[in-house]
């Protein structure tokens, strides 16, 4: 089962996990676009702050789009801070997540992946700088909008879910900047003034390589929780990494000697504990 199936990240989810024979039950307020009748796959329109309608769903109780299922992706939310007003981000978001941890455990559902974010990392960085770089998942989150605030909670939230349900495997994707291969034409642009994209450490991740992550994340063996940040392997720079701490981060620890593009947020966890490997870069397409 996969929410938020027809968002900028969740269309790309979709079409891999058909693409590597899983069976799918879309879950979004509009239809995800590109379905065929040949795709494996159903629609049904929900509001996903509506438990009963949640639960309804993931115990496969919904006529002829039943159950069971093996895994729940949840990926639905009001995307980022600023598009809504704060208490509806909120409200919208905490529920929508409350709602599918606890139908996918009261429907016995052993294996649940949703997307966290990298705004959980402190991010962007006006408030304070980076404790360090890359950035890693062993220091506190540090929430600066009620959207990261959230995500913040959801990752509290399946430490106890997991905690209840001791052989619950819940996996927290800290997806970095959604991109799609059209929108890598003004990434040269952003060399103009590195402080552009100083925000987030000149991170992205492709749409795809966040599909790979999930399908992979999908596929982990081993109870509890995880939360790995998912990124891709290079910067949205030209210029090096080196050169982007040395000139706007000058007092911020660098931990390690940095390739010439080399992500400034960690994806070593992902690596190791998914199999993750980035496939795709903005500077094949540019």
């Amino acid at each position: 089962m996969l929410t938020g199936a027809a968002g900028k990240l969740g269309r790309i989810v979709l079409r891999d996990l058909l693409d590597h024979g899983f069976s799918v039950l879309a879950l979004d307020q509009a239809p995800p676009p590109g379905l065929t009748d040949a795709d494996d796959a159903q629609f049904v329109r929900i509001d996903l702050t509506d438990h009963g309608a949640v639960t309804e769903a993931i115990t496969g109780r919904i006529e002829e789009r039943g159950g069971p299922f093996d895994g729940v992706v949840h990926l639905a939310a009001i995307p980022a801070p600023g598009l809504a007003p704060n208490g509806t981000t909120f409200r919208n978001n905490s529920a929508a997540t409350w709602n599918v941890f606890d139908a996918a455990r009261a429907a016995g559902i052993r294996n649940v992946v949703w997307a966290s974010s990298e705004t959980v990392l402190g991010l962007p960085f006006d408030a304070a700088p980076p404790p360090y770089a890359p950035l890693d998942e062993e220091y506190r989150v540090r929430p600066e909008s009620t959207y990261s605030l959230v995500k913040s909670l959801e990752e509290e939230m399946a430490h106890h879910f997991c905690r209840w349900q001791p052989k619950l495997t819940m996996t927290g994707l800290r997806f970095s900047n959604v991109m799609h291969v059209e929108d890598y034409a003004r990434f040269p642009s952003f060399d103009a003034d590195p402080r552009l994209r100083k925000w987030n450490l000149w991170g992205y991740i492709d749409a795809r390589d966040g599909a790979q992550a999930v399908r992979k994340a999908l596929q982990r063996k081993g109870p509890g929780v995880e939360v790995c940040i998912v990124a891709n392997a290079d910067t949205v720079m030209t210029r090096s990494s080196a050169s982007l701490m040395a000139e706007v981060y000058p007092d911020v620890e660098v931990r390690k000697e940095l390739a010439e593009h080399e992500t400034l947020l960690s994806i070593d966890k992902a690596r190791r504990l998914l199999g993750y490997e980035p496939e795709h870069s903005w500077r094949d397409h540019v």
